[in-house]
């Protein structure tokens, strides 16, 4: 297997470095082992799905440019099996590359050139979300028609069928839920959902209700749960 663990006792969480650039695959290395955490580096995509696929990690940290399998076909196959947060790499910066990114399941999403202290701070926004409920008046079960969500847990399930929502898309069900049959701006929502820490833009809130009405909307197309609000934004209708 490539890459290797560090085993210092402050490391409780793994991370699986995806980065076919040495130079950078070392210094993400160095930098995230100083930061406590356990981490894999890998050099491309196809030895990174099976990675993912048996390590469990707790966030993936995944390079667009790969050989063998680029990382958006990583991010779509590994989404197939796996809620693990992704944070995506890229030196590309146009928008179109940032909204696919998110479309096929990325949780966040960092342009090259970036500084190690911007890295740090998504990184530990992507694992403190993962890892832990909302404030403690958000842990109980909520419940809308079919639909039952446990912020503490982080889990949601239409009837009996748990969804499997990734971790921003989990905050916005929550925040909708929670305030229910109120008209919410974008920008509302950027910050009840996911906090001062979000690097996104408005059109991030568009992508991410796009994915959450696949997943709990009988039809997508026409939805009657998540609902478009003209020149404001959105309402949770249950």
């Amino acid at each position: 297997m490539e890459g290797s663990y560090s085993r210092g006792a402050m490391a409780e969480e793994s991370i699986i470095v995806v980065e076919d650039e040495p130079a950078l695959a070392d210094a993400l290395r160095f930098n995230l082992e100083r930061q406590g955490y356990r981490v894999t580096v890998l050099h491309d995509g196809h030895a990174a799905v099976r990675e993912i696929e048996q390590a469990r990690p707790d966030l993936v940290i995944l390079d667009v440019m790969l050989p063998g399998l680029d990382g958006f076909e990583v991010c779509r196959r590994v989404r197939m099996r796996s809620t693990v947060p992704i944070l995506m790499l890229t030196a590309r910066g146009e928008e179109v590359d940032r909204v696919l990114g998110l479309e096929i399941g990325a949780d966040d999403y960092l342009t090259k050139p970036f500084s190690l202290r911007e890295l740090q701070a998504r990184v530990r926004a992507l694992l403190r979300r993962a890892a832990t409920g909302e404030a403690d008046g958000r842990r109980e079960q909520r419940q809308t028609g079919n639909l039952r969500v446990s912020p503490g847990e982080r889990r949601a399930w239409v009837d009996d069928a748990e969804l499997p929502l990734r971790p921003r898309e989990f905050d916005l069900l929550a925040f909708l839920v929670r305030n229910h049959s109120l008209a919410l701006s974008r920008q509302q929502i950027l910050d009840g959902a996911w906090g001062n820490d979000f690097q996104g833009d408005e059109r991030t809130v568009d992508v991410h209700v796009k994915s959450l009405r696949e997943a709990i909307e009988m039809d997508p197309r026409n939805p009657t749960r998540i609902v478009t609000v003209r020149g404001v934004g959105y309402r949770f209708e249950g």
